[in-house]
């Protein structure tokens, strides 16, 4: 469909159903099983009812009382509503269960528009953040129910993804917090399995979120779809955990790399919402409409992908069991054929022995021809980078230079002289450089930034 076409498309259905409603939002107790429902509502014709299922058997908890849960499942409602109002972008949404305040509004606003801006660009459709919805409330809707402070322990709740990521995370701070908990959504086998390297398997906040069958009709039938800001709903349901598990610190794993656009020269970012700019949004939102008392923060804010590829390779408990591709994550795989695989193969092929990396692959990616417009992508040879999770141009040539220079791999594979003609001349930062990177932009307390330059340490010393 054209760019005009397209923007066509999303005013027609703008107008034929000009309301999205936030209908309402429950939550229950049942012989330990936390369920929280939510009802979302397209033009009076299309109901949704997602659902996120918590088992708390292995919790011994009193739930907060009912001011506290009520705030939380909204608040994951809120997050979870864009998933649904982008089939069809109405003008305007009704949120029936509360009246936001503005600033509130505003808020929500700019994650939304920012968090779509990967939707946006690829359906070609034109807005602004201004215009493309406005929020309505019943005549006598109450306000969010108020912040509330509480009593947490001073532990760890650590989401996990089964990504190389979370592994060094996990590596690092569930050794040294005994009272560690992992926060897992729609647990995966390499999931499951990294939780239980870290000896954290009797201790997982799992919730299973289910998408309402609805919606998965409506994209069938050719309404909108694309990207939503995942990791946004991720923040909220980890709040929700932290309360119930007793648990003040949330540690992340988004590295300095997610602050990149992806489209260069925009602030289209397909990783907006683990962003820095969305952390601080977020601790600022939580402090003053949620709890005070809970601490959100990204442990490997100021590290770089190198460095965490580098902090990876001294696990090689890990290698056999993470997996940080999409495609092959409902079968436990790698799919050798993707972004997500080809850039996790460059960020630890400077580290760990070709050998090995062939094991973990099954196959030496940098001869996959099929790759080569991903190889370009990757290291900004091309007009956009993949719309993955993914980490900078110069950090993806620092490692293929350092590969091309190095005697890891002799010959040159296919995609090594491929890339190294094409960059033939240019020189880029040094492999060495990268390690001693150090970004001040993070939320970490002193002893939490401490722990993670000890780290560091170990593998700034990497003979290159």
């Amino acid at each position: 469909m054209t760019e005009s076409g397209q923007n066509k498309k999303f005013e027609q259905l703008r107008h034929q159903y000009p309301v999205f409603t936030y209908e309402d939002f429950s939550w229950s107790l049942k012989e330990d099983m936390l369920m929280l429902r939510f009802h979302f509502n397209l033009g009076n014709r299309y109901d949704f009812f997602p659902e996120h299922t918590i088992d708390l058997k292995s919790w011994s908890v009193i739930l907060p009382d009912d001011q506290i849960m009520d705030n939380l499942v909204f608040h994951i409602g809120m997050a979870e509503l864009v998933s649904y109002w982008k089939a069809a972008c109405s003008p305007t949404v009704m949120i029936k269960p509360y009246r936001l305040k503005p600033i509130q509004t505003k808020w929500w606003k700019k994650l939304y528009y920012q968090g779509l801006g990967e939707f946006f660009y690829l359906n070609k459709i034109i807005t602004n953040q201004n215009d493309f919805l406005s929020f309505s409330y019943e005549k006598n809707a109450t306000p969010v129910p108020s912040k509330f402070r509480i009593d947490l322990d001073d532990a760890l709740l650590i989401p996990v993804g089964g990504g190389k990521d979370s592994v060094v995370t996990l590596g690092i701070l569930a050794s040294e917090h005994a009272n560690a908990a992992a926060l897992v959504i729609n647990q995966r086998k390499a999931t499951e399995q990294c939780i239980e390297k870290a000896g954290l398997e009797k201790n997982v906040f799992e919730v299973k979120r289910t998408i309402h069958s609805t919606l998965l009709e409506l994209n069938e039938k050719g309404f909108l779809n694309g990207h939503t800001p995942f990791s946004s709903l991720l923040a909220f349901v980890s709040a929700l955990a932290a309360v119930i598990t007793g648990k003040k610190h949330i540690a992340l794993s988004n590295e300095s790399s997610a602050n990149e656009a992806t489209i260069p020269g925009t602030n289209i970012n397909h990783q907006y919402s683990k962003s820095f700019e969305f952390e601080q949004d977020f601790r600022s939102y939580l402090f003053s409409f949620i709890s005070p008392d809970i601490n959100y923060f990204s442990f490997l804010r100021p590290l770089n992908e190198l460095q965490i590829g580098a902090l990876f390779s001294r696990n090689p408990g890990y290698f056999d069991v993470f997996r940080s591709c999409n495609v092959g994550s409902k079968t436990d795989t790698w799919c050798c054929n993707c972004s997500k695989c080809l850039f996790t193969y460059i960020m630890l092929s400077p580290f760990v022995e070709k050998s090995v990396m062939v094991k973990i692959f099954g196959e030496d990616l940098f001869e996959n021809e099929n790759l080569g417009q991903t190889l370009y992508q990757l290291a900004g040879l091309a007009p956009e980078k993949p719309f993955e999770c993914v980490g900078t141009i110069n950090e993806v040539n620092s490692a293929l230079a350092h590969l091309c220079e190095s005697e890891i791999y002799h010959p040159l594979p296919v995609l090594l002289k491929k890339y190294k003609k094409a960059t033939s001349g240019i020189k880029f930062t040094s492999l060495r450089e990268q390690l001693q990177y150090w970004n001040g932009f993070h939320s970490l307390t002193p002893r939490f930034e401490k722990l993670l330059k000890e780290s560091l340490k170990t593998v700034q010393q990497i003979v290159l």
